[in-house]
C-alpha cells in the first residue's frame, strides 16, 4: 500500500482529504510527529486560516525542518500551497517554508473576499490533472475556493493553473515533487477527487522508483 501522511497542523478539513485519498487507495495516516514523515511515500499539508498562524503550529510540532528535507511528493492544499513559498504579506511579511521562491499576497481586484466559491481553472498540463474530465462546453474544470490571499512566485515556470477573481491568480503550482493547489481538491466534487487519485498515483511511483 501507498503510505500518505496528512500533516495535522491543528487547522484543515482532515476527514474529507482522508476520504479522498482512501478512495484512491493510499494508506492514509494523520501525523503531526515528524519520525513520521519518514514513514511516508508521499505527504498532504492541508490548511486553513493564516499563513502566520499555520507556520507557528508546524513550529512548534517540529515539523518545519522535516517538511523542507522531505524529498518524495507533497501536495499542499489552501493555505498549505502558500507556505510552500517563502514569505505572506497577510503577517507582515512572515516566513513560510521557502520551498518555491516567491511570495503570498492579497487578491488583487477582487469584488469580494474572502473568495468564497466554485471557479473554473485554466490549467496546464501536468501529472496532477491528468484525466480531468472538463465541463459540457468545453471550458476549464471547476474548484472550490476559500480564501483571501494567493502565492506569487518568482519564477512563472512553476504555475500549472490559474483562476480569474477580479483579477488573474495562481491556483496551483509545482516545483519538482512539491505540487500545491489554492482550491479544495476535497471539496470539489469528482474532480477534486481526480486531483487526490493523481497525487496518490505520484506517491506510489515515485516509491517504486526509490
Amino acid at each position: 500500500m501507498t503510505r500518505v501522511a496528512i500533516v495535522d497542523h491543528g487547522a484543515g478539513n482532515l476527514v474529507s482529504i482522508a476520504q479522498g485519498l482512501r478512495r484512491a487507495g493510499g494508506d492514509v495516516f494523520v501525523t503531526s510527529s515528524p519520525a513520521d514523515l519518514d514513514e511516508a511515500d508521499g505527504v498532504v499539508l492541508p490548511g486553513v486560516g493564516t499563513t502566520g498562524a499555520a507556520m507557528r503550529r508546524l513550529a512548534r510540532s517540529g515539523l518545519v525542518d522535516p517538511l523542507r528535507r522531505f524529498e518524495g511528493p507533497l501536495l499542499g492544499i489552501c493555505v498549505g500551497l502558500q507556505l510552500f513559498f517563502e514569505s505572506s504579506e497577510e503577517d507582515d511579511g512572515g516566513p513560510g517554508l521557502a520551498l518555491i521562491e516567491g511570495t503570498v499576497r492579497r487578491l488583487r481586484g477582487a469584488p469580494l473576499l474572502p473568495h468564497i466559491g466554485w471557479n473554473d481553472v485554466a490549467v496546464h498540463p501536468d501529472p496532477v490533472f491528468d484525466g480531468l474530465g472538463f465541463d459540457r462546453d468545453g471550458g476549464a474544470p471547476t474548484f472550490y475556493f476559500v480564501h483571501s490571499f494567493a502565492p506569487v512566485p518568482a519564477d512563472e515556470g512553476v504555475v500549472i493553473g490559474t483562476t480569474d477573481y477580479g483579477g488573474r491568480f495562481v491556483a496551483a503550482a509545482r516545483s519538482g515533487n512539491l505540487v500545491g493547489v489554492q482550491f479544495h481538491p476535497e471539496r470539489s466534487g469528482a474532480g477534486g477527487l481526480r486531483v487526490l487519485s493523481n497525487f496518490v498515483t505520484s506517491c506510489r511511483e515515485a516509491s517504486r522508483a526509490a
